[in-house]
């Protein structure tokens, strides 16, 4: 039996899973990073890439430890990372992004984490420019992207500081980090780093925006020059190096394939999958072309949505389309939220009842999840109503309060509640919780209506991360989209499944050749992988009829029209200010 490894490092920890050919996880570990933040600037979230490889190691070596087995038996591993800037010099040590006296020095704090929004000035002369680079991210560059972060770090390290750097999507460092090879991956610089799909890096977008010493280098700095990238899966360079064999307690040469951004992996780890309904596994093994119809959502601390299409679809607000992140040949669009796990969180816990919701659960020995949905369906009963949908119909929430990623593509907009009441005990905290999770439903509709109104063709949606556990959320998804949604077979195990499909293909594919296989073969090999390592996963259908389908058109109708009332009342305030 042969053995792969995938590593996922999401916002706050690092997982590894070891899996066999099946796909059946036989071992994972978890272990936690540290993110640091600036109490004066609520914008700013670092983290270290030191502290990202110690993780990712203790969780490998664990892993082989319980398993007990053989090194020898790993035949490839593969990486996922969030989207986030990590810096480096050409030695591969470290470089500080704090602001201050120490950035553009040697230090631990070299990441730029996804969430960190330090670059609205650089995101807004970005997008003042009219670049072609532009069309290629819905029309608006986000301010979470690597380049506005990247000009950010320019004009706060001194040139002499800045011209040592390297810069990387994180994914791209991790497989650095493990073959000492920086070849970045398309995934990475085409869907975070502003590289245009047929044509590459624009010199014209670089100069234009004060970063022409990456064209004089010839983009030495960001990698990806003469177009050089690899496809997801490629292997990398000799595989691993020997530092890092020694580190992840693996042997010197594994393959390693190129790495992907963490929801790409969720999508990976989730759209070849079969479903069961009822108990009964679905008959059908999907082909590469079903893949156009299903949507990848990776759900966690925010929420990628993520569809593969033939050919380019240009969608306002929504990312890419990029081509090959994963397929040859195939390109993709990324819709996404950008707090929806963390916005379920920051609404319990700033809640006055939060403290008494936790003293509950512990004495029934339960989650707070749950004593939520108990309470709320004891509400329901008690007023006599069909749905939570009717227990809520007068609270409506508009859910932006960390900007908005898609389909505004507006790091302005902000969080608005109708319904407010002077209770602010526990049932007024189930009923906000309920209301929050069916804003984020709403939300989550406004993507795909958007993405399927400019050519799209979605008909279900695949989930994975946390927010998969919370069956009401997922049914509630099923019937304010109309359209089932798929559960994987393990919620927490579909991402870094992922990663490990990768590492397979890097194994295959440097035993078969890769340089003999052409592009159809590539992707003929990749989609089998994915068949044959996806477990089936449980399908939840729409289920609304009658007064719930009314509440929820009604409600969504009033989601759109806090979009329109906000950009009205902020103009009314810009002209109040003049």
């Amino acid at each position: 039996m042969s053995y792969y490894i995938g590593v996922d490092v999401g916002t706050g920890s690092a997982r590894a899973v070891l899996v066999d050919d099946n796909g059946k996880t036989i071992v994972s570990h978890t272990k936690e990073t540290t993110t640091w933040r600036d109490h004066d600037d609520h914008r700013i979230f670092e983290q270290s890439t030191n502290n990202i490889w110690d993780s990712i190691s203790s969780c490998i070596k664990k892993c082989l430890a319980e398993s007990k087995i053989s090194p020898s038996s790993v035949k490839g591993l593969s990486f996922d990372a969030t989207c986030s800037l990590a810096v480096s010099d050409f030695n591969g040590d470290p470089v500080i992004v704090t602001k201050g006296k120490n950035i553009g020095q040697n230090g631990d704090r070299n990441v730029i984490l996804w969430a960190d929004h330090r670059a609205e000035k650089e995101a807004e002369l970005i997008n003042s420019t009219g670049s072609v680079v532009l069309d290629y991210v819905g029309g608006t560059m986000s301010l979470e992207m690597e380049i506005p972060k990247t000009l950010w770090l320019k004009n706060h390290m001194e040139p002499s500081l800045f011209s040592r750097c390297q810069f990387f999507d994180l994914p791209d460092f991790l497989t650095y980090r493990a073959t000492k090879d920086s070849t970045r991956s398309c995934c990475s610089v085409t869907c975070k780093c502003s590289f245009v799909p047929k044509s590459g890096w624009q010199a014209d977008f670089f100069e234009k925006i004060g970063l022409e010493e990456l064209v004089k280098t010839d983009y030495r700095q960001l990698g990806a020059a003469n177009g050089e990238v690899l496809t997801a899966g490629k292997p990398v360079g000799n595989g691993l190096s020997k530092q890092a064999a020694e580190e992840l307690g693996l042997v010197e040469g594994t393959p390693v394939g190129s790495a992907v951004i963490d929801a790409y992996a969720g999508w990976l780890g989730t759209v070849a999958g079969r479903y069961k309904d009822n108990g009964i596994l679905s008959d059908a093994i999907p082909s590469i072309d079903e893949s156009r119809h299903r949507l990848a959502a990776c759900a966690g601390t925010s929420t990628c949505h993520i569809v593969q299409s033939r050919e380019g679809v240009f969608v306002n607000g929504v990312w890419g389309p990029y081509k090959d992140p994963v397929f040859q040949g195939w390109w993709m669009n990324e819709g996404g939220q950008s707090s929806t796990g963390q916005l379920i969180d920051f609404m319990i816990k700033t809640h006055p009842a939060y403290p008494r919701l936790q003293k509950i659960a512990e004495e029934h020995k339960s989650n707070i999840f749950s004593v939520l949905q108990d309470l709320l369906q004891k509400m329901k009963e008690e007023n006599g109503v069909e749905s939570l949908t009717e227990l809520t119909k007068d609270m409506h929430f508009y859910p932006d309060l960390h900007g908005n990623r898609s389909p505004i593509a507006d790091p302005r907009m902000r969080g608005s509640f109708v319904g407010l009441t002077l209770d602010d005990g526990l049932n007024d905290l189930a009923r906000k919780y309920n209301v929050t999770l069916e804003a984020i439903a709403l939300q989550t509709r406004h993507i795909v209506d958007e993405m399927n109104a400019k050519g799209h063709s979605i008909t279900s949606i695949y989930m994975s991360g946390s927010q998969a556990k919370n069956i009401p959320m997922m049914q509630l998804f099923a019937d304010t989209c109309g359209m089932p949604v798929v559960l994987p077979f393990d919620e927490g195990a579909a991402v870094p499944l992922g990663a490990a499909m990768l590492g397979r293909f890097a194994a295959e594919a440097a035993k078969k050749g890769v340089e003999t296989m052409n592009e159809e073969q590539q992707g003929e090999l990749l989609w089998r992988i994915m068949v044959e390592m996806t477990p089936p996963g449980t399908i939840v259908k729409p289920a609304t009829s009658g007064r719930e389908k009314q509440l929820i058109e009604a409600k969504y109708k009033i989601f759109r029209e806090a979009i329109d009332i906000q950009y009205r009342w902020r103009k009314q305030i810009e002209e109040a200010m003049k």
